[in-house]
Parts: structure tokens; sequence; C-alpha cells
């Protein structure tokens, strides 16, 4: 709870005409003016403290202030014109010259200062260079003239900064030595004298202007001193304001038009939009509120806002409040960013504060419920002006008359003994004394900014004096004993001693301030900041850290314990915020705050005994012993997951989560018990991005959907074998402000002011009783709450709170025979109830049925054991909470563990039926109809039908309860009725009228109902037969017309019967009546249209009837009996009927059936249709014997219906292969070879099945085959097939054949193939080195090949004969480039040879020795070699062996004709044999076999 001091300031007598705060340390500058001294500037310290020495006066007024953005420098400016420049630090006025004529209106400063702007009435604008100390240069650096008064002027901000140039990021990576951060640093100026940080960084001061003038012009005035009008608006200018993370300017004009538009750097502008503000009156304020949200006061009780981003408008009103009074008005406003207040000054002298409190956990709600109507702040007269302002935040209110400065002050509280202080003005306390219900009103004469009592007596202190009052024994009366002056700000009290921080010590004096003790401080322990007393021990501690422990039970404060340093302790410790002892000075419990500032989510516990410092980390709701960090957490989890968690651990667990993720704001030790505590924690909210991430936490003291509470209030044991422990927590009631201390069996708790009369009335359960006058009395803003353990015990003896005590640190720590041992002695029916109510919290059941068997609680008991069959345990606690009349705990436990089944039946239960409605729309929705129905009950009984009306139709049962409910009131019933125009209702209704006898009303509501049948019904029992002949033929209803066809049949309407028969689809009836009565001309189209069974009965009719054999056979056949059609078409011999009929025959027909008309057919002719019936009568021989004898073609289609199934009874499997292998046969003999290759495949024949592969010619699929088969005989099959191709171009033809001689094993082949390759190398390429290597992997193979042993042998030598003389001619040619002689005599010598062209051609050899002997010139030599030749190879083409010019060379040096050697004839001739001719070389790449590269790199073999 805060109040708001406030200090009048002393003015200048006139009127104060504005307010402007210093933006650093609390200056405050005030405007007046009077007719008789003329118009001044006065400047307040933050408590009213005048400065004197402030020459700033003027015999005209001031009509323009401006605060420099870092120094104490103001600028003024004047109604004659003058501008005058105040530096308080020096105490100095600067002049400047007098360059405007008319009253300054506008001043504003540069965000560095160096700049300072103007402007007046008259339009004249001027931009004035300031020095360090705020003196202008003579004359303005820019002016310009507007033609308009100036009436507005704010300041461009920086534009944000670019993110990768973030300066810290490129400090760190400077630091690291990033060379082109260091460059971004470097001091040196670039091109042109730009300083490249200015490039990186962006300008460092803005210096941009926007100004808005009385006639509706908004002018830009840039860096450079440009002045550019960039739009005009509809009337004067009332207010500019830029919105900064969207680059655009709003504004707004005297009569609330808002534009917003875009302004770039070089000034060009854009509309965004235009929009009319809501509200009227004469001077509108308009202000931000929060990011993109404005807020305007026009005069009227309501703040109207906007928010830009969300087009989202809404109010905040009065409202509320009892503070404020319905005719009071809004005049001004001012924001506080960061206090996230609105303030606006009313009319009558309130300040009325919206606190920006938007819920916690993320839940959406209305813009205006984020908003915290407080209590208001009051001062003298309508207020006209307010500011907040300065580094506290303080708020400048004007109400013209007078000027006052507003502090925000937390009321001061202090509570020991049953003695409770709360301060509720700013000079007000109210003291309450619980031990015997006496309260009293003190007043001080100071405004009080701290309070402690204890229960004898109270200090009260402002900063500068203290005062001490005592107490009278009975607590009638209190007393001043003792004042003295002291600027403490943190005091404590102990019998007759007052305990100061003063000047870096404690300092102990009597109540008169006579100093009797100084406990002095080293420099290094640092300065105190903290003090607290309980019982007879005192501890301070240091903003460093150190802690100290006083008894103060001597005659002197002595030292009870070394001290502790946390800072050695508490890693990230960044300060001391607050520290305590308790009773016994046994346990001290502190508070820090982290290195930036933020409060530590942990509380330190120092054990004195053990001289041991342990925490509880309110973030993780878990002590030291259980805090672990998130990786080993989940390293624990995974180790222990197959370990179910006890009761107990659940019940740990869940209460740490209720209270996780806050942190403390205060505590407070028991007076008696050392090993309690009670905390106040407040949550912390999470950044955005860690609230998308996480996942929704369950809270046992608040539901999910609404958020976790703000602040909860947690009672801890601190133990030294078992550390902090939580022994119970629960949220702080709205209606309290903040925790005030405890006391077993209280906790006791501010109360708000602005307590309403119902809430007061609730304070039943908190009401004392004055011993003396027996009359109740209410604690004004004191209230307490009994302690979850002692609820129906407040009045018991102390040992029974000992022992409940006791009790409850036993459950928790999970001792349970020490808990009942603690407990054993007392008989109290109450008291096993309390611990029942206990175990609700704890969860523990354990314990809980042992409670409920001392109460008797037989119900209880009875509902706990049957609860144990749901999987939750919260669910099975919030059934014992039932029992208990526990409501809120079992509502919120069903929530956490999400059973809105069993939450949807509590609320049905308790009669919270609007809950329960809820809960089953939105989470148990199998129950929602459920729920619609009880509740229509339940309002049915309550005797509202018009509320259970509509719950019957959500939950569709109102066809029957409605009609039901409502039977007594048949006007009711019938409005109802023919409201709803359900059909259902309408038939029952119906029925109903036509079993009173009311026959038209009858027939009325069946037609509304469109039952056809029933209206036909009525009218045949009315003789109206004509009528119902009209609605039968028009509706076509079936049923109508059934029932219609049987009345007109009993009146013998034979005719009508048909008909109305026939629209009813009763094709037997109608068929029946034209048996019985020969309409036979209807009856072949009746049966037609009818059941199979209707065409059989008409057929049989027919069969029986001469010459209609025909229509027989046509309904046995629609009617799908084909044997009695097929049987009665032979009898008639209708032919074309048995064409007919077999074509729709398929395998379930009658075998002798089938072969019947197969025969049919063989006699016609018809031999495929023969071959197909008989294949569906499964006589395959005889079908493949026609398809063969009689040249029926084979389909795909065909060949599956003659291809026997696996599964057919009495099939031999070996009679299956044989049909499949004489299919095969058949379709090789008509040449379709693919369906032959799957037959044969079919019956397990690979090898037919290749050579009917082979024969259709598909090297695709005979290669594809070949692999999928794995048949030694199919790959060589294969193999030699693929020889037949023009293997020679294709080198992948050549890879399979090589494959599968190898696969097959056929290395006899393979060995033929590798001499084929070679004669090729030699034949078309003229390469013998691959030669060579073909014939050496030929040899391999050979040798491997199991042959006969003389022709492998045989076929050896030839192959080796063949290397060798190969081998001798490419050692030859290699030779050449060495030795040209050598290698000419090998080739005389190969030459001599036998049997030399089957292995290496003559003309090779010859033709080297010719291009050699021509090389060198022996022409003579050479030309005898090509006679040679001619001779030895007969029918030869020499220019193929040898180059064309060395033979037109040779005969040139022989002076021979070129005929002698070349004749036309054998220009282009080929060799006659192998070895005669030389093949012409064809167009084509070489073929490059790439299975072979292996063996063409070695000579040998």
């Amino acid at each position: 709870m805060a109040v708001y001091f406030d200090h009048r300031l002393a003015t200048e007598q006139g009127i104060n005409t504005d307010v402007n705060w210093f933006s650093g340390s609390p200056i405050l500058a005030v405007t007046s003016y009077n007719d008789e001294h003329g118009g001044a500037v006065s400047l307040f310290l933050d408590e009213g403290e005048k400065l004197m020495n402030v020459a700033l006066q003027r015999s005209c007024q001031a009509t323009a202030v401006s605060w420099h953005p870092g120094k104490k420098i103001l600028a003024v400016g004047w109604e004659n014109g003058e501008l005058l420049i105040w530096n308080q630090v020096d105490g100095e006025l600067h002049e400047t010259l007098p360059l405007h004529k008319t009253p300054i209106t506008i001043l504003y400063w540069s965000s560095g200062g160096t700049r300072l702007l103007s402007g007046d009435k008259s339009g004249v604008l001027m931009v004035w260079k300031a020095d360090s100390k705020g003196r202008l240069q003579q004359n303005p650096i820019h002016q310009h003239h507007v033609q308009e008064p100036l009436t507005q002027v704010i300041l461009r901000p920086i534009p944000l900064p670019d993110p990768s140039n973030d300066i810290s990021q490129l400090a760190r990576a400077a630091v690291s030595g990033d060379e082109s951060a260091l460059d971004m640093f470097n001091w040196k100026k670039g091109k042109g004298n730009a300083k490249m940080t200015s490039h990186i960084l962006g300008p460092q001061e803005a210096l941009s202007f926007f100004v808005g003038g009385a006639s509706g012009g908004v002018y830009y005035v840039t860096e450079g001193g440009q002045c550019l009008q960039l739009f005009s608006v509809d009337g004067p200018v009332l207010k500019l304001l830029f919105y900064e993370e969207k680059n655009i300017l709003l504004t707004v004009t005297t009569s609330l038009h808002l534009s917003q538009h875009s302004v770039s750097q070089e000034g060009e502008s854009r509309e965004v939009l235009k929009v009319k503000l809501s509200g009227r009156g004469e001077n509108p304020v308009i202000v931000w509120a929060g990011k993109c949200v404005l807020a305007t006061a026009t005069g009227e009780g309501v703040v109207r806002m906007l928010d830009i981003d969300n087009e989202d408008n809404y109010v905040l009103s009065l409202e509320g409040h009892s503070g404020y009074d319905p005719n009071e008005n809004i005049l001004c406003l001012a924001y506080s960013q960061a206090k996230g207040v609105l303030a606006g000054g009313t009319n009558m002298g309130n300040i009325a504060l919206w606190k920006y409190a938007p819920p916690l956990g993320g839940k959406k709600v209305d813009s205006e419920q984020k908003w915290k109507l407080q209590t208001p702040a009051t001062v003298e007269g309508p207020i006209r002006q307010i500011q907040w302002g300065s580094d506290k935040d303080l708020l400048a209110v004007s109400t013209i008359a007078n000027v006052f400065i507003l502090n925000e002050h937390v009321m001061s509280a202090s509570f020991r003994d049953q003695t409770a202080v709360v301060q509720f003005g700013p000079s007000s306390l109210s003291v309450e004394v619980f031990s015997n219900g006496t309260h009293h009103d003190l007043k001080t004469d100071f405004q009080v900014k701290g309070i402690y009592t204890t229960k004898d007596s109270l200090a009260v202190w402002n900063g500068r004096r203290v005062i001490i009052y005592e107490y009278s024994s009975d607590k009638t009366t209190i007393k001043a004993s003792g004042s003295f002056a002291t600027e403490s700000m943190v005091i404590c009290l102990y019998e007759q001693n007052v305990y100061c921080i003063e000047l870096g010590k404690v300092q102990v004096r009597t109540f008169q301030g006579t100093v009797k003790q100084v406990i002095n401080l080293s420099e290094v322990e640092g300065q105190p900041v903290c003090l607290d007393v309980c019982g007879s021990y005192m501890v301070f501690g240091t903003d460093i850290g150190i802690l100290k422990v006083f008894d103060l039970s001597r005659r002197e404060a002595k030292i009870h314990m070394h001290p502790k340093n946390l800072s050695e302790i508490v890693p990230s410790f960044g300060g001391l915020l607050s520290a305590k002892c308790n009773c016994n000075g046994s346990k001290v419990l502190a508070s820090a705050k982290l290195p930036d500032g933020h409060p530590d989510p942990k509380l330190y516990c120092w054990d004195l005994e053990m001289d041991m410092v342990t925490y509880f980390n309110l973030e993780t709701g878990k002590g030291e012993q259980d805090d672990f960090p998130p990786e080993q957490l989940l390293t624990i989890t995974e180790k222990d997951s197959a370990i179910e968690m006890s009761d107990a651990d659940k019940g740990k667990d869940q209460a740490a989560k209720d209270i996780a993720g806050r942190y403390p704001i205060s505590f407070f030790w028991d007076a008696n018990e050392p090993k309690l505590v009670v905390c106040e924690a407040k949550f912390k909210p999470k950044t955005p991005a860690k609230v998308e991430n996480d996942k929704k936490k369950s809270y046992l003291t608040k539901t999910v959907d609404m958020g976790p509470d703000e602040i909860m209030v947690v009672s801890l044991f601190c133990t030294q074998e078992n550390g902090v422990l939580i022994q119970d927590s629960y949220a702080l009631d709205d209606k309290y402000n903040c925790l005030l201390g405890i006391e077993v069996p209280y906790h006791y708790f501010v109360r708000k002011s602005e307590t309403s009369e119902e809430e007061t009335a609730q304070m039943n359960s908190n009401h004392l009783v004055n011993p003396d006058t027996a009359t109740v009395l209410y604690p004004k803003l004191v209230s307490r709450r009994v302690m979850r353990d002692f609820i129906g015990l407040e009045k018991s003896d102390k040992g029974t709170r000992e022992a409940m005590l006791n009790f409850s640190y036993f459950l928790t720590i999970g001792n349970m025979d020490e808990a009942f041992k603690a407990i054993k002695l007392i008989k109290s029916e109450s008291v096993w109830e309390n611990m029942a109510k206990m175990c609700v919290k704890s969860r523990r059941l354990d314990v809980a049925s042992v409670c409920l068997g001392n109460m008797g609680h037989a119900r209880g008991a009875k509902a706990l054991r049957e609860s144990m069959k749901e999987p939750e345990l919260d669910a099975r606690v919030a059934v014992l909470a039932m029992q208990l009349g526990l409501y809120e705990d079992a509502e919120r436990l069903l929530k956490n563990c999400k059973r809105y089944d069993l939450l949807n039946a509590f609320y049905q239960n308790a009669g919270q039926w609007d809950k329960a409605r809820e809960t089953a729309e939105m989470y148990d929705r199998i129950h929602l109809r459920a729920t619609y129905y009880n509740y229509a009950k339940h309002m049915e009984a309550k005797g509202d039908f018009n509320e259970a009306i509509p719950n019957y139709e959500k939950s569709d049962t109102h066809r029957f309860e409605v009609p039901r409910m409502l039977f007594d009131e048949p006007e009711t019933l019938e409005q109802y009725i023919n409201k709803h125009k359900d059909k259902a209702l309408l038939k029952w209704y119906a029925q109903y009228m036509e079993s009173t006898g009311e026959t038209d009303s009858a027939l009325q509501y069946y037609e509304m109902a469109q039952d056809y049948l029933s209206l036909v019904r009525v009218h045949c029992y009315c003789n109206n037969m004509d009528k119902a002949s009209e609605i039968c033929n028009e509706t076509g209803d079936k049923a109508a017309c059934y029932h219609l066809g049987r009345q007109y049949e009993n009146q013998d309407h034979i005719k009508e019967a048909i008909h109305f028969f026939q629209r009813a689809s009763a094709y037997g009836n109608a068929i029946r009546l034209c048996k019985e009565h020969g309409f036979e001309d209807q009856l072949l189209n009746l049966a037609l249209l009818g059941r199979p069974e209707d065409m059989m009965e008409a057929a049989r009719y027919y069969e029986q009837k001469a010459g209609s054999q025909d229509k027989a056979v046509m309904l046995y056949h629609k009617a799908g009996n084909f044997s009695r059609a097929l049987d009665l078409a032979f009898r008639a011999k209708q032919f074309g009927a048995l064409q007919m009929i077999s074509g729709d025959l398929d395998g379930r027909a009658d075998p002798e059936l089938l072969q019947r008309c197969a025969n049919f057919f063989l006699e016609n002719g018809q031999y495929d249709k023969a071959v197909d019936l008989l294949a569906l009568g499964k006589k395959y021989w005889e079908a493949l014997k026609i398809c063969m004898d009689q040249h029926v073609e084979v389909s795909e289609d065909l060949a599956e219906k003659l291809t026997p199934e696996k599964d057919e009874t009495g099939n031999d499997p070996m009679d299956r292969l044989k049909i499949l292998e004489a299919i095969g046969e058949v379709c090789m003999h008509q040449g379709q070879y693919h369906l032959a290759t799957k037959k044969f495949t079919q019956a397990g024949n690979k090898i037919k099945a290749m050579k009917a592969l082979l024969k259709s010619g598909d090297t695709e699929k005979i290669v594809f085959f070949a692999g999928v088969s794995r048949q030694k005989e199919i790959y060589v099959m294969a193999a030699n097939y693929l020889q037949s191709l023009d293997w020679r171009k294709d080198p992948e033809i050549m890879k399979n054949i090589i494959g599968f001689y190898t696969k097959g094993r056929a290395l006899d082949s393979l060995a033929a193939f590798y001499d084929a390759c070679a004669q090729v190398e030699i034949d078309e390429y003229q390469n013998y080195d691959k030669a060579l290597g073909a014939l050496g992997e030929a040899y391999k193979c050979m040798s491997k090949a199991k042959m006969d042993e003389v022709a492998q042998a045989e076929k050896l030598g030839q192959l080796k004969n063949k290397m060798t003389l190969i081998k001798k001619f490419v050692t030859a040619r290699r030779t050449y480039d060495d030795d040209p002689e050598e290698a000419i005599k090998q080739c005389q010598v190969l030459l001599e040879e036998p049997d030399l062209d089957l292995s290496v051609r003559i003309g090779d050899v010859y033709g080297l020795m010719i291009e050699h002997y021509a090389r060198k010139e022996r022409w003579k030599a050479a030309y005898q070699c090509m006679e040679d030749m001619k001779t030895k190879v007969s029918a030869v083409n020499i220019s193929y062996y040898v180059n064309m010019k060395t033979i037109e060379a040779i005969h040139r040096a022989l002076d021979l004709p070129l005929s002698r050697t070349i004749t036309s004839a054998k220009m282009n001739g080929f060799r006659g044999g192998r070895g005669d001719t030389a093949p012409q070389e064809e167009d084509g790449e070489v073929v490059e076999e790439e299975v072979l590269d292996t063996m063409m790199n070695g000579d040998d073999v």
C-alpha cells in the first residue's frame, strides 16, 4: 500500500502558469505571473525547498521553459521575445540578443544539448548553438520565418541502431581481435573527414525537430538547419507526437483530428492514416500512455485510450472506487513510464491513478481491464496541470493558485507481540492491539517514513527526527516518552533501547537519544543496510553481505557468533536486501539481489550452530537439498523413471510447482517458534520468448486458465537435518495489501484501504470481542488469517498448539511415526478434522484415512476408499477435500489434474450450474448433453420452465421432456409446438389431437409435420379417398401409397390399387393382383421393375402359359437364375436368348450347364465361345485341344481362365503344371512368345520359358530373365543369343556376354568369345596389345574349362602359339623406337614363321618394314618388300597397310609408275579371306570394353 506525501511550494504570488521537471536530480521549475511584479521562474527541490538567488524575473510573463537534457541549465523565453539561459551549477545568467520581437512560444534542446531551437508567435524560428555551460552564440546558426504562430515542437529521436552494428557485440568482437570490429572503432577519419564510427554506429545526437503552427502547418527542421514544410492539417496543431518504432509522426489538432505521417530522414512525408478522435472539450490533453497507446482527456469523467498498433479504442473511468465523485471530470494527464502509472487531475482536486497491470500468465482480457484504478491522491483546488519527472519519478501538480510536489511512499507497518501499527496517511497511524481488542489512531506532527513497534513501545521517524511512544500496561493509552534528532532510516527497539543505523555504524540510544553503545564497522565490512530484532537477538547486515548477530539480553549488546560473509558463499551476489534472525538466535534468513539489480529468488539461511549457509529457491520451489540444475535433474529423472513416486513425494513436488517462478519481497520469523518462517513471494514474469516456449503449469492455488497469482504467502520450516521445507502456501487475498508478520496460530496482513462493505462483512471469522464492553471490534487496517494447521484451534492452549506444530513439521519431513506420536494425547475431534484438512494440502491420503477414522467420518472414509480407483493423485485428494467441506481446494485440485468430468459433477452437486455448463462446453464435451439435461431437470424442479426448455433442447431430449413437462398446460404446450415447428413434436401433437377426436386439428398438424401416411390414413378413415389419392400423387410417399393401395384393394378398385402399389414400389402386391385379375399387359413391366423374387414369380407364371416361354426365359435371366433360363431356352430352342445368357455365365454356374452350352457352340462353329465356357467349366484339356486344332487365339484373358487356381480342391499340383506347359506350347505354336514365357515360368520350366523368350527377340527381357532365373543353362543360352547381335558396337552387350558365360560356368565358350574379341581388335583396330590381353584371358578361361583333356590341350596349344606370335610382333614394334634395325630383323624372322597369318596379319609386318626402309631412303628394299607382300598376300590393297604418301615417295624415287603397284580396282579392295584382305574401317566410335581394361595392360599370359 502506498500514499503520496505532498509538499506545497512557496511560489510567487499570482498564478502559476507552468511546471517543468529537470530529467536528473529532482529540481522543478515553476513559472508564475502577477500584475504587480511581472513574471518569474522559481526552482524547488523534491521536498519543497526553494532554491534562492535564481535571477529569473522580468516584468513580463515567461512564455516558454526548457531544461537542458543532461545539465542543470534552464532556457526561458519571455513574452517580450527575450531569451535567458540560467546555469544553476554556476549560478550564472546568460542573455541573448533580442532577435525575437514577439512572445517566444516554443523552446527545445537537442538530445546532447549542443543546439537550442526557439520560435515565437510571429513564426520566426531560430536554431542556436550552445557551449558546455549552455551559453548561446551571439547569433543563431539558422533562422527561418514560417508565416504562422508556432505552437508545438518535438525532437526527432536518433534512428534505432542497426542490430548488426550493436556496440556491445562490436566491443566484444574487438577485444577478441576481430579486425573489422577494430576498424569500426578506429579514431582516424576516413574520406571526406567523416568519422568511420559515425557511419557505422549512426548519429550520436538528435538535431532534427518537428514544429507545428497555429494555422495547421507542420515543419521539419533538419540537422543541416533547413526548414521544410511537410504538410498541413485542418486547424491549429494541438500536439505533436513521434512513434519511434514505426517512424511515424502523429499530429493532433484542436478539433481532435489525428493524422499519421511517415517521415524520412530527408524530410519526405507520406500520409498513413487520418481519423477523428472521440470526445469534446475546450482544452483537450493528449499524452503517450505506454507503447503505441494514446490517452486523451477532454474534460469528461473518462480517459479515452487509443491503441494505434492494434486499432483498439477503450475508456478508463473513475467508477469502482469510493474516493471519486460521480460528477468529477478529468482536466489533465501525465504518464510515468517507470511506474506504469497514468495520472489524471480532476476538477475536484483528486489525482486519479491507473496502474498498468496486465494479468499474469498471458491471459487475454479486455484492454481496459489491464488498468487498475488506485486510491486517489488529493490536493486543494481544481488541477490544471500535472507532470511526472526527475530520476525519482515525482509528480508535480499545479492548481494555478498552488503547486504541489507529490512523492510516492510505501506505507510503513510493523507487528510485534500482538501489536500492529499501520500508516494510513502521511502523518496518521493506526494501532491495533489484538491481545485485548484495543484500537488507537495516532497523529504525528511530521510525515512518517518509518515505524517500529514492540508490545511496550513504538518508534516513529521521518529521516530527520524520531519519536518514541509507550503503551500503558492495559494498552488503553499511548504517550510520547522521548524524541531526538537522527537521519537514520533503519531503527529497531528492544526493551528501553533504540538501535539506529547512523553514519556507517549502529548506535544504541535511550528513548531520549542518549548514546549508550556504538557498534562500529570497519571499511572492509561495508555500510550497514538492514537491522532486525527478534526475541533477545539482533542481526544487522552490510551492503557487501556481512551478517552479525548480537545477544541483547545482557547490559550491552554482545556479539553472538563470529560474522558471516555471504558474498564469499553466494555466487552472483549483488548486495544484501534484508536479514532477520529467529527467536533463539540460531538461524538468520537473508535475501539478496543479483549483480544486475534484480532480486535473487533464493532465501539464504545461516545456521549459526552448524555455521553453514543453505538456501531455498523460490524460482523452483525447492530447498538446496532438492534443487538440481536442469541438466542434472534430467539425468536423475531418467535414472529413476522406472521407480514410481510415492504420494508424499508427489505432494512435495506439486507443492514446489505451486510456488515456483517467484522471488521474496518480505519474510518474518515467528516470535516463539525458532524453525517457522513465513515469506511473501511475488511472481516473476517471464520474457515473451519463454512464455511461448514454456508449457502451461498447474498451480494448486489458481487454475491454469486464470494464470498464476501475483503474490503468494509461503510458510517454511528451517531445520538442520532436512534443510528448508515448504509447510504451506496460498495466494494473497485481494483484500490484503501485504504480509505483516506471523504469530502462531495467525498470519497478519495489512488490509487495503478501499475495502468494500461486503468484504468488511466477511471479517466475522477474525472479529475480536472487547471483554469489558462485550462489543465486537473490527480492525480497520490489519487482518489476520488462521494458519492452515490451526483452523478450529484458534483458542487452544499452548500445549495443543505445540503438538499441532510438531505434527505439521513431522508430516512435512515425512516422519509419520513422530507425527502421530506428537498428537497421540490430543483427543479433540476438531484436531483430527484439522489434520485431515492438512492432508489435503500435503496430499497425504494415508494420514487422512487415519484422521477420518478418529473423526468417525464413515462416509468420508468410504468415499476416500472408493476414490483409490482414480489414477490421478489430485483427483483422490479432491474427493477428500469434498468430504471435509474444502470445496475451493477440491475445485483447484480437479482443475490441476484436468479431471473435468469430476469437476463438472462437482459443480452440479454444488449447484454451481454456470460453472458446470462452462466446464462441459470447454473441456468435458462428452458429458455436455447430460449436463444440460441435469440443469434442465434442476430448473424444472424449481418451477422455472422457461429456463428448463432451452436446456432440454440443448440436451436433445426436448421432444419427450418438454411435452411431459407442459402436459398440464395445454395452451403453453401448443404455443411451444407452433413456435418450434419440430416435425417429431408436430407429429406427436397431431397424434394427441387425433386421440382426443379433433380430426381437423390432427390433419393440420400432420400436414405441418409432413406425415403423409397419417394424413392418408385419416382421410381414408374419413372415407375421403379422392383427397388421399391427391396427396399420394403429389407427394409420392411410398408408405402413404401402400396404405391407399390396400384400401383400394379392399374396395375392389383393382386398377387403382395396382397403380398405388406401383407408386409404393410394392411390385409383389401389384403382380399378385395382375395374376389374380388377368392384367397380363402390366404383369411383365411390373416384374421387370420389381425384385428378383418378383421376376421369378412372374417367370413361373409365363412358363406355365403357352407361347410365353420367351418372356419366362428373359425374366429368369434378369432374376439371375441362369440354369433355369438356359434349360428353358434349350427346351424352347431360344438360341438367340441362349447366346445372350451364355455371355453372363461365370465359374459359379452349373458345370453340366456350361458343358451343354459349350457343345452347342461347338456344333455351331463358335469355337472361341466354346473354349471360354469350357474354361469356366474347368475342362482345360478339351479347351486347349480346341485351341490347337481350331486355331483359337489364346489371349491374356483366356490364358488366365485356362490356368487352374492353386487352391482348387481335388487338383493335383502336377496336373496344374502340365496344363500350364500345354498353354505355353499352344502359345508357342501361335507365336505368342511372351505369353508362352509367362506360362512356362509359372510351370517352373525356365528352360522352355527362355527358349520362348529367345524366339521373341526381346533383348532387354532376355537379359532381365537370365538375371532373375539364376540357372547356368539359361545364362549360356542368353550369352549365345547376345553373340548373335552386333556386340562389337555395344559395350553393354559385350559386358553381358562375358557376365553370363562366367555365371553359367561356360568357360570354353567364354574363351572362344575372348578369342573372337582378340581377332576383332586385330582386324578392325590393329590393336595387337588389346588382342594379346584378350587372348590371355581366353587362355585362362580355357585352362579352367571342364572338357575333354585332348581337345582342351589342343586349344590351349593353339592359343599359346597365337599369343607367342602376336607377342613377338608387339615386341618388334615397341623395339623400333630404340633399335630400328633389330626390330626389322625380328620382323624378317617373324615372316619365316609358318601359319603366321592365323595370328598376325602379314600385311602389318610388311607395312612396318616398308615404312622403315622408306624412312631410311632405301627405296629399292622398300619396293622389294612391296613386291614380296603382293606375292604372299594375293589381291591385297597395299595402301591399307602402308601410308599412300610413302608408296608415292617410293615410286618417285625409283621413277616407277604408281599403276604398277596400285590399280584403280584395288584402291578400295578388301581382303578376300581372313588373312588375305584388310576390312574397310567403318565410321563410328571405337568400342572400349570396360570389362577388358584389366587384361589389356600385361604381355604375359
